[in-house]
């Protein structure tokens, strides 16, 4: 399809702003799945194929971003790592066999929960001195596992729900979980986006449009983070404010 150049501005700085809410919060993709399918004019399956090449290229340049700042360490993450990006190729697979409509009045219902825990005793998600904890087996594998089938189906809002169980249940800072929350949505998302192709779901030149702004978003973001005295005071009013947006959205302007 012919697109013009406003609607080229439109994507990019869409883009950018979504992939500055991802590296510090989650549920970019409502802006940019709405510019896909709003702006652009892909039908929903092929805008969440199209959604991942700038989830997975956003991801990896603010994880590297990270990691060169100190704020990654992936020895100490290695089962939560492995636990989601498993459960993201099974919810992948569903999300090229299925519709996710019913999977999203699931999700309206689960953030509104979400921003209660985020919003009471906002300290529990501020913590500056605690060292993470492992989990038991029995825990953090199937919690991570089922995060990871929500993020390979529908992407939208996972990274939410990752930093809840990062933060509150395995004590990890909030600016450590985001960066590894970047890594781990971006080491599932890049096979997604070829299993997404093989499926007939991706259209390159649009996802790329809104790509290239999240790259920018993403970088820019992880760099000023990674420097900022208070930034885990701002990643955890970004993602209020993030959800809250979700909310908002879903059930106003479906």
């Amino acid at each position: 399809m012919d697109i013009t150049l406003v609607q080229i501005l439109i994507a990019v700085i869409g883009g950018a702003f979504a992939g500055s809410i991802n590296t510090l919060a989650g549920s970019g993709s409502l802006i940019t799945l709405t510019i896909l399918t709003e702006v652009l004019g892909l039908p929903p399956n092929m805008a969440n194929g199209s959604n991942r090449i700038g989830v997975t290229t956003q991801c990896l340049t603010g994880a590297y971003v990270f990691h060169k700042k100190g704020k990654l360490d992936v020895r100490l993450s290695q089962r939560l790592l492995i636990g989601t990006i498993l459960g993201a190729f099974v919810g992948i697979y569903l999300a090229t066999q299925v519709s996710n409509e019913q999977f999203k009045n699931v999700f309206k219902f689960l953030l509104i929960f979400m921003l209660f825990v985020i919003i009471l005793k906002p300290s529990r998600w501020i913590h500056e001195n605690e060292k993470p904890i492992k989990l038991p087996y029995f825990l953090d594998v199937p919690l991570y596992f089922a995060v990871g089938v929500y993020g390979g189906f529908i992407q939208m809002g996972m990274g939410v729900f990752f930093l809840a169980i990062s933060v509150l249940l395995a004590k990890y800072r909030l600016l450590e979980a985001n960066a590894l929350k970047s890594l781990v949505i971006g080491l599932y998302s890049l096979p997604a986006i070829f299993i997404f192709h093989f499926n007939g779901l991706v259209d390159w030149k649009l996802g790329a449009i809104v790509a290239s702004g999240q790259i920018v978003g993403g970088w820019a973001t992880a760099k000023y983070a990674s420097d900022a005295p208070k930034a885990n005071i701002i990643a955890h009013r970004m993602l209020i404010l993030a959800v809250i947006a979700a909310i908002t959205k879903i059930f106003f302007f479906p």
